[in-house]
């Protein structure tokens, strides 16, 4: 977390948005860049086909190219959905690496397109299409570095009331945990005398609640994270809605951990926020449910297709290497605990072939599991492909295309034990992918699987047909990228 900026002799108000708002920048000035990026590539083309260049000639060029040179901004821009996170929107490094990535990415793909269909030069031309990925990619890294330089010039300034144990572990986390967007934390605010003058976490506690206009007015904050749990007296409240009236963004504690890591902050919750918040904000309306059961039977279908076409080759990979059997089955508990059978290719050496030290079959992926992965299992797994089998699952209403991983019922069964609110992921169908398996990854212990019970969470509470369309691209992405697990 950045030590806030010197601050200006100045009351004025600074200007600051919210992430939702960033993101939206983040996309349009993408998208912008890509148009840029094309307008060059088709110039370049011009000059390349045309001998006697002229403004008319060049507008006539312009709009008689093939359908596909036209979209080839918006494929960019879908193709940059892994860099619209913020953990690598705001990281000049990573941007740079991503966008390599994409680029050469695209140029393998559009070269096998090129070569395998052995079309014509005059309708996919190879230097225009080069040109435009060449040209993307300078623009886009421009615009990123600027939209970087902008979003640390105005970043959020963040004051903290209260200085008890849930802000101080707001901090804690704040501090510890990279956000993306740039953060700067100013102090706290407390009504407790004995806690005045002091520094939690480095941050100082600044003054009580009479003070709290005149501490944002001189410090210039931008963001109120109120971080008491229980009930808020007269004079606070009164004063965070004069905090408020002046421009403030007043943020709940959960709202705001929600808003800056897009997860839900177990450690945080009260054993009533269920009943009290979850349940009700987690109930969609039946048009969602529709509408995602539509989303789901489409891409359960092409999925098959999909699955059709590659499932005699994946097979035969899997025989030739391991045998039988092709297929994994497995009991795992779907929707309000209802049981059902999973399938997957095979992507390990069957246990009678290669045993275990103990035989279990419930538990973590450990070294000799790791151990057990076939040759082609790294393949399937890196590209997602051992999955395609549960696109069956979805046709048949078992699982969704997104939502949180489905588990063993013995699993399920041991970490409601141990982890707060982990049975509130049964509120909703499991999926193939979803914003846990996007947003974190593989968890190996109980303290990764907490963390990603954050991210299921805060799908189910927050999720729409927007969101779910966001997972599959990113998915996609991770898929094309070779980025499995």
């Amino acid at each position: 977390m950045r030590e806030p900026p010197s601050i200006p002799s100045s009351s004025r108000r600074r200007i600051s948005l919210r992430p939702a708002e960033q993101r939206v920048l983040l996309v349009l000035g993408d998208m912008g860049a890509s148009f840029f990026a094309w307008l060059a590539a088709v110039t370049l083309w011009f000059f390349m086909a045309i001998p006697n260049p002229s403004w008319r000639a060049w507008v006539d060029f312009i709009t008689t190219r093939p359908w596909w040179f036209y979209i080839l901004p918006i494929l960019w821009v879908l193709f940059l959905v892994d860099l619209h996170d913020d953990s690598r929107a705001f990281n000049l490094h990573r941007t740079a690496q991503g966008l390599l990535s994409v680029a050469l990415l695209a140029l393998v793909l559009y070269l096998m397109t090129y070569f395998v269909l052995n079309v014509d030069r005059r309708v996919l031309p190879r230097v225009s299409v080069a040109a435009f990925i060449g040209f993307a990619t300078f623009f886009v890294f421009l615009w990123r570095a600027l939209y970087i330089r902008m979003s640390q010039q105005t970043g959020r300034r963040v004051l903290i009331v209260g200085a008890g144990r849930h802000g101080q572990a707001l901090v804690a986390a704040l501090q510890n945990e990279p956000t993306g967007t740039p953060l700067y934390l100013v102090g706290y605010i407390d009504d407790d005398w004995a806690k005045h003058g002091r520094k939690y976490h480095g941050l100082p506690v600044l003054g009580d609640a009479k003070a709290l206009l005149d501490i944002a007015q001189h410090y210039q904050i931008t963001d109120a994270v109120v971080a008491i749990v229980g009930e808020i007296r007269g004079e606070l409240f009164q004063a965070l809605l004069d905090l408020q009236s002046y421009g403030v963004e007043v943020t709940h504690l959960h709202a705001f951990y929600e808003e800056v890591y897009q997860r839900v902050p177990i450690s945080h919750l009260g054993a009533n926020w269920l009943l009290d918040s979850f349940v009700d904000e987690a109930r969609k309306s039946v048009y969602y449910e529709w509408a995602k059961r539509a989303l789901d039977i489409t891409g359960a279908l092409v999925g098959l297709v999909l699955l059709g076409v590659m499932a005699p080759f994946i097979a035969l990979a899997i025989w030739v290497e391991s045998g039988r059997p092709i297929l994994f089955k497995q009991t795992r508990v779907g929707r309000h605990g209802r049981l059902f059978t999973v399938y997957k290719f095979r992507t390990m050496w069957p246990r009678d072939r290669m045993p275990t030290s103990d035989g279990t079959t419930n538990r973590w992926a450990d070294d000799e599991e790791v151990r057990r992965v076939t040759r082609v299992g790294r393949i399937l797994r890196k590209s997602h492909l051992d999955e395609f089998p549960q696109f069956w699952n979805v046709l048949l209403g078992h699982m969704s295309v997104v939502g949180p991983r489905p588990e063993q019922p013995k699993l399920v069964e041991a970490l409601e034990k141990t982890i707060p609110f982990y049975r509130a992921r049964l509120l909703v169908k499991p999926g193939i992918t979803g914003w846990a398996q996007i947003k974190y990854g593989y968890a190996a212990t109980v303290q990764d699987t907490e963390r990603k019970l954050e991210y299921d969470l805060y799908y189910i509470k927050h999720r729409n047909i927007l969101l779910d369309l966001l997972i599959i691209l990113r998915t996609l992405a991770s898929v094309l990228g070779f980025r499995g697990h």
